[in-house]
């Protein structure tokens, strides 16, 4: 049987055992049985007593990296027979060495979850972003907390995507509650007449031009795609497309909407354009209902980005 581990990880006081405690141990997957807890660093919130008792946690404090060595987690297994591990790591050490590191032949790494302070998001993106992006390169969710009015959520946004573009972002007030995605969060301005994709953010565009078209009625859209066809599409019609990964590697499609033009379009199937085109909602009979439609205002021959497979997050 496999015995799952959980790593979180954070600089001190960003909210690592309020993220376990509050959100990872209340999960469904949490299986019944002893859950090792491995706590690298200790912060104002604390695990009482009760508490262990009642999640049947065994706590282990770290004082040093090289405790969490082969032997050691050979150990733990033999000992605790642990039905699931949880690191609370330390954020100013390398996350890269603990993922390095062999852990016995059942342990299987499930997630990594990363926690920010918002309130000094701002210092550490001018003054130690290198570190800060470190950490979170390998996080499936990272939780932005406590961040006041003003917090540059945006900015945040766009430099965590270029390192680690599948991330779950999630921001919270000083009040603890989500703060739900508006137009500031998006990775592009959508206030004027003009609005440019970078070729990372299709896939967010994608996803929001169909939740709020209202942002995007009327405007001149402009981004990289690949031209494609679906048989039986008129002449004067086309899709451009991107790759997107959905979930997983297993779930990559093609995704985009249709475009419609007063001329015939030639292409060949897959050529990368850069497209310009007006932005519509409205009724499309060969999709069966209303959507996004483009018109197309100009299209001319584009590189292939680096990266042709793009995210929905």
């Amino acid at each position: 049987m496999r015995t799952p581990v959980f790593i979180c990880t954070g600089f001190l006081d960003s909210g690592k055992t309020t993220l376990v405690k509050g959100t990872l141990m209340e999960q469904d997957w949490i299986a019944p049985g002893l859950t090792l807890l491995l706590l690298c660093e200790e912060g104002e919130e604390e695990y009482p007593k009760e508490y262990l008792e009642e999640k049947e946690i065994a706590l282990l404090r770290i004082n040093e990296f090289d405790q969490l060595n082969p032997a050691f987690f050979k150990n733990c297994d033999m000992n605790y027979h642990p039905a699931q591990v949880v690191i609370e790591y330390n954020g100013m050490w390398k996350l890269e060495e603990l993922l390095s590191v062999k852990y016995p032949r059942n342990w299987e790494l499930q997630g990594v979850y990363s926690t920010v302070n918002g309130t000094t998001l701002d210092m550490y993106l001018k003054n130690m972003r290198n570190i800060l992006m470190e950490q979170l390169t390998e996080s499936e969710l990272i939780v932005v907390n406590r961040c006041p009015e003003g917090t540059d959520r945006s900015g945040f946004r766009r430099a965590l995507k270029v390192q680690n573009p599948m991330a779950q972002l999630i921001f919270e007030g000083l009040d603890g509650r989500i703060i739900q995605p508006s137009e500031e969060d998006l990775p592009y301005d959508v206030k004027g007449d003009k609005i440019a994709i970078d070729s990372i953010d299709f896939g967010i565009w994608y996803v929001d031009a169909c939740d709020h078209p209202e942002l995007y009625l009327h405007k001149e859209i402009e981004f990289v795609a690949q031209a494609f066809r679906p048989k039986g599409m008129k002449e004067n019609m086309f899709v451009p497309v991107r790759k997107i990964m959905t979930c997983c590697a297993e779930d990559i499609n093609y995704y985009g909407y249709p475009c419609k033009s007063e001329d015939k379009i030639d292409f060949k199937r897959g050529e990368w354009f850069k497209i310009r085109a007006r932005f519509e909602f409205e009724q499309v009979v060969s999709f069966g209902n209303e959507q996004p439609v483009l018109y197309l205002i100009d299209m001319e021959p584009a590189k292939k980005p680096d990266e042709d497979v793009v995210y929905l997050g």
